[in-house]
């Protein structure tokens, strides 16, 4: 089946995908962090039990994942494709994941929470991510008391997440908004809005493809749609800027840009080893050129998907053997030789 970041566009909107995640706790239970282990898996038994007839509910088919017996290799990989985040990913504590066979819709057991329920979709989609999700929430209540307060609202492990327990957020892709010298200092406005943007890929203060989250900071005297309405005007703010700077750089600079994207198409097409952080910046500048109207592919192809693709534990489950760093690079720019398609 198709995965739905295969479907993201190179369009000029500069949205990548959106995504909403609740976090829910059984009122039966202490938070995660205070259970002892045979709690927790008598616990997700129990939850895993009582869901068992999620996909007759919404129609979609549903695999389970044990994450305290899965290779660290295949956790890694679940969170290079956002289904996990890092803490999670390195946790060895009993847990479980159930995961639509799109990866739309994913339920986390036993992580921070209870329960993390996330709902995924390319581009600008929050509205149909949250309704998804509310629907979830629903079933999931329906099974379970959750831990909840008529003063604060979802009662959390985390302070910061009382109230909605909500976390909206948007994935917006930079490239050209990311050079001007005030970037960092823009970034730091949006706090004053009620938001975070933060790099998606990348180390310590690199952030690899000019990918941005823009997710909520408050959950608690908020509602739910204040949400919604509130990172999704912040993205498209900053969708906006993005592309002002794009017409003024293809207005002044248009040979420079038709330059940058032909040389960085040239390289993933032809190129025999390569690093993340080499592809990551070159797919940015396919991605954009593609988008301006300057490459045209000779047929669809996602370069979020690529950029997923690219990923070391991604790339890595598709050999059938261990890679070195060497073989590592060779095999990415295998794998974008083949993807990337040809130009008209």
């Amino acid at each position: 089946m198709t995965k739905w970041f295969e479907e993201v566009a190179n369009d000029a909107s500069n949205i990548v995908s959106s995504r909403v995640r609740l976090s829910r706790n059984w009122e039966e239970y202490k938070f995660p962090s205070r259970l002892e282990p045979d709690e927790a898996r008598t616990m997700i038994a129990r939850l895993k039990q009582n869901f068992r007839d999620l996909g007759d509910r919404d129609g979609q088919f549903y695999e389970y994942e044990d994450l305290e017996l899965m290779e660290k290799l295949d956790r890694t990989a679940l969170r290079e494709r956002r289904l996990l985040n890092r803490t999670l990913a390195e946790k060895t504590t009993p847990g479980g994941i159930l995961c639509s066979e799109d990866e739309r819709v994913s339920m986390v057991l036993n992580a921070d929470d209870h329960i993390r329920l996330q709902v995924l979709a390319s581009g600008l989609d929050l509205q149909e991510c949250y309704a998804k999700a509310d629907a979830l929430d629903d079933y999931i209540n329906e099974k379970i008391p959750y831990a909840f307060n008529e003063k604060y609202g979802y009662l959390t492990s985390y302070p910061t997440n009382v109230g909605t327990a909500m976390k909206a957020s948007v994935v917006v892709h930079l490239p050209s908004l990311t050079m001007n010298k005030k970037f960092q200092e823009l970034l730091g406005d949006m706090g004053r809005f009620g938001t975070t943007v933060r790099g998606v890929y990348g180390r310590g203060n690199e952030n690899y493809g000019d990918l941005y989250e823009v997710v909520n900071q408050k959950t608690l005297g908020i509602t739910e749609q204040e949400i919604l309405e509130l990172v999704a005007n912040v993205a498209g703010q900053l969708s906006a800027q993005e592309n002002q700077f794009r017409e003024v750089s293809l207005s002044r600079h248009r040979l420079e840009r038709e330059d940058e994207a032909y040389k960085s198409y040239g390289v993933l097409k032809y190129a025999r080893r390569m690093t993340l952080k080499e592809a990551m910046t070159f797919l940015s500048h396919v991605w954009a050129g593609i988008a301006d109207g300057l490459l045209k592919p000779a047929e669809f192809v996602s370069i979020y998907r690529l950029m997923i693709g690219i990923q070391p534990a991604n790339l890595q489950k598709r050999s059938s053997k261990p890679l070195g760093r060497e073989e590592l690079e060779a095999e990415r720019a295998r794998y974008l030789r083949e993807e990337l398609p040809k130009l008209v």
